[in-house]
Order: C-alpha cells, then sequence, then structure tokens
C-alpha cells in the first residue's frame, strides 16, 4: 500500500470481459467506502488486442493512473497479457490470473510463436502468483461468457471486502438474465480462489 492507496491492474483481450471486471471491482471499492479512481485503455479491443484497466482507492485518491512498479496486484485475464505486464508490480506483490492461452495476431499468422510455459515464468518471478482455470469453471456455471466473474470470485479472496458487497455489485451491474449464473460464476472462482491460497 502505498500512501494508504491500493491499486489493481487488469489486463487481458478484448472481449474477455475485462472492463465490466473492472467495472465491478470498482463498485465494490466503493460500496466499501472508498475513494476510488478507474482507467481505461482498450487498444483495438474489437479484434482481440490488449485490453488494460487501472484500478487505485483509497482514502483519497487524486490519479487513476498506477505508475509503473507499485500495482499490489496483477489481475490477468490471458496469459500473455499477465505476463507482459509484470513490470507493473511491486514488489512482493501478487498476481491473481486466467490460466488460459489467446493467440495475439503475430502468433495467429504463423510469424511468431506464443511463449512457453508462461505460468512458471510469472512464479519464478511472483512468488505470490495464483492461477485458475476460469473457462472450466465458467462452464460450470452454465455460461462461458462468466469468466470474468469466476475470476473476479478468485480475486475476492485476496481482497479484505465482505463477499456480500462483491454480490451486491454484481447484481447491480449484471443484466438480469444473466445473473444466476454470474453469481454462481463468483463463488466457483471463490472457492478456486480458497483451495490455491490455502
Amino acid at each position: 500500500m502505498i500512501n494508504n492507496m491500493n491499486s489493481i491492474l487488469l489486463a487481458g483481450v478484448g472481449g474477455q470481459g475485462t472492463l465490466l471486471a473492472s467495472e465491478v471491482l470498482s463498485e465494490v471499492l466503493m460500496l466499501a467506502g472508498f475513494d476510488v479512481k478507474k482507467s481505461e485503455i482498450h487498444g483495438m479491443s474489437q479484434r482481440g488486442g490488449s485490453v488494460t484497466s487501472h484500478v487505485r482507492w483509497g482514502k483519497k485518491v487524486f490519479s487513476p493512473l498506477i505508475p509503473e512498479g507499485t500495482a499490489d496486484i496483477l489481475f490477468g485475464f490471458e496469459l500473455l497479457e499477465t505476463y507482459r505486464y509484470l513490470p507493473m508490480l511491486r514488489q512482493n506483490g501478487a498476481v491473481v490470473a486466467n490460466n488460459l492461452k489467446i493467440a495475439p495476431g503475430p502468433v495467429a499468422t504463423g510469424n511468431a510463436k506464443y511463449p512457453q510455459e508462461i505460468p512458471k515464468k510469472i512464479s519464478d518471478q511472483v512468488a505470490d502468483s495464483t492461477f485458475v482455470d476460469g473457462m472450466d469453471l465458467a462452464m460450470q456455471a452454465g455460461n462461458y461468457r462468466t469468466v470474468n466473474t469466476v475470476l473476479l470470485g478468485t480475486l475476492s479472496t485476496r481482497m479484505d471486502i465482505e463477499t456480500d458487497l462483491w454480490k451486491n455489485a454484481i447484481k447491480k451491474l449484471v443484466p438480469e438474465k444473466s445473473l444466476h449464473e454470474n453469481l454462481e460464476a463468483f463463488d466457483l472462482g471463490r472457492q478456486a480462489g480458497a483451495i490455491t491460497s490455502s
């Protein structure tokens, strides 16, 4: 924590629900009584490009942008994107990441290879790393689109905020037609986070 502020950098690719996750996270923090600032970078999100969101909270926050090397948690939705943004993490910070590979453009066209053993490379640099099979748990919840909510459930085990506040934020921001699946996804992600952190 820097000057009574905490920060989480969310990193993923377009179409993964990264931005909705940042909205839910920000709402949770506001419900918990914090001043919250959020900034998003969409980079070609329609084509599966990099998407990041900075979320900072505390008693008073003046800027939404997280300086390099100061993020408390790197919250990754895709392995390569998580690995790319490791320099944003502070010393002794934590990684919570989806164990999922999505081939970027150069890999998809055969002009590059997807790096191997990314979870190991991340764990070698960050001792406090948690990986969750978000897609598998989302399918258990009944909808692959709930991966982002699964990941929020895992993230919630690393934050001292009441579970009810997380669920209230989800109820506020997720459409009614998919609310049940998202609440189930959150619970599954939370269970996975509790197992990996125990």
